[in-house]
């Protein structure tokens, strides 16, 4: 029996257990291949002896339901840039994908499905040009990769959001406020986006475009009336003032090079609170953080990484590798994992949703 390793990198989303179960069922019905599970990303081949687990029938079982991923999941120790800690207390930066792509090799592995967002892929793609033969499967709840339409978990995540909204515009309305709330979206604004037109907010706020808070205040002016009306703001975690930086704070650990996002709405609370112009009225902020992570998966993202499970394994028995599984124009087909990762999907000012956002009246700060 030939063996298929596979991984889930980077943050969470629901949908990843569908993709599992994906590439199982697949693969068990060719009766050709063996998959299994590597824990903790990659991390679990550092283990000794590797923590890798068979897939069978009854660990797959009804997991496509379930949020998170029964493999685990890390976003820390990046092999391209792995972290070592040197007899000074310094850290040292070590490439160890060649290693990685041996180890895989020698445990008997004859193809790996990587899932995971843009960073994984690159380490997809150093893995396929060291030699391992890889296939990607786009995971981020952003939408944030170029070479898919959609990538499964995005439209979870608008969902709960969309619904915290709601919940937050009727609070809004009752106590004559404005509230803010906060989204994910680091360098991409598209669940702030979708979440703005769906719920009807006054102003969307998106690391794309860096926002005006003397336009803002003059937006929620238009709102009030002798402090009676209300406002509701979405703002993506990543959005930032004209010539300011995003909030955020530096990673407890060294292993962990992201800078941890979360507050720009306290910040923005702030900041209207001591505007000279903005109205006597009360302003509050939400953070969804991980919430919007988290739980039971649609079921279009459960369909979609189903889907995208199946198209992964395909193209592993297939033979073809260092592609990467794609949705686009709702079709399931692939794309080289080099030229996926190549651009980054921002929100591009003249996209139509930005176009019909404007248009029913959404402001941007901008």
């Amino acid at each position: 029996m030939k063996k298929i390793l596979v991984s889930t990198g980077g943050g969470d989303c629901p949908g990843l257990n569908a993709v599992i179960r994906g590439i199982f069922k697949a693969a068990k019905k060719s009766k050709e291949w063996e998959v299994w599970g590597c824990m903790e990303a990659l991390n679990g081949l550092d283990a000794d002896p590797p923590e890798i687990v068979k897939l069978t029938a009854k660990r797959t079982a009804g997991i496509h339901v379930k949020g998170g991923t029964i493999l685990k999941t890390s976003n820390t120790a990046n092999p391209l840039a792995y972290p070592v800690v040197q007899k000074d207390g310094s850290i040292k930066r070590i490439n160890r994908i060649p290693e990685l792509a041996k180890k895989v090799q020698q445990l008997g592995f004859d193809a790996l499905i990587n899932i995971g967002g843009d960073g994984s892929q690159t380490i997809s793609q150093a893995l396929y040009e060291n030699g391992l033969n890889v296939i990607g499967v786009p995971k981020t709840i952003d939408n944030d990769l170029s070479a898919t339409d959609l990538t499964f978990g995005f439209t979870t995540a608008v969902q709960i959001a969309s619904d915290c909204f709601d919940k937050l515009v009727t609070t809004a309305e009752s106590h004559h406020r404005v509230m803010i709330m906060e989204v994910m979206g680091r360098d991409a604004g598209w669940i702030a986006l979708h979440t703005a037109v769906a719920g009807g907010a006054e102003i969307c706020l998106l690391p794309e475009i860096p926002y005006d808070l003397d336009k803002i205040v003059k937006r929620i002016r238009k709102r009030f009336n002798k402090r009676k009306g209300f406002v509701n703001i979405v703002i993506a975690e990543g959005a930032k003032p004209l010539g300011g930086k995003v909030v955020g704070r530096a990673a407890a650990t060294a292993k962990d090079e992201h800078l941890k996002l979360g507050g720009v709405c306290n910040a923005l609370r702030y900041e209207l609170e001591q505007h000279p112009d903005m109205p006597k009225v009360q302003v509050r902020s939400t953070i969804l953080g991980h919430i919007q992570r988290g739980g039971t998966p649609m079921a279009f993202d459960r369909i979609l990484a189903t889907s995208m499970g199946v198209k992964a394994f395909e193209l592993v028995a297939a033979g073809d590798f260092g592609k990467m599984v794609s949705f686009q124009n709702n079709e399931l087909t692939s794309v080289p994992i080099k030229e996926a990762i190549v651009e980054y999907n921002f929100v591009s000012k003249d996209h139509y949703l930005v176009h019909v956002a404007r248009s029913i009246g959404i402001a941007f700060g901008d």
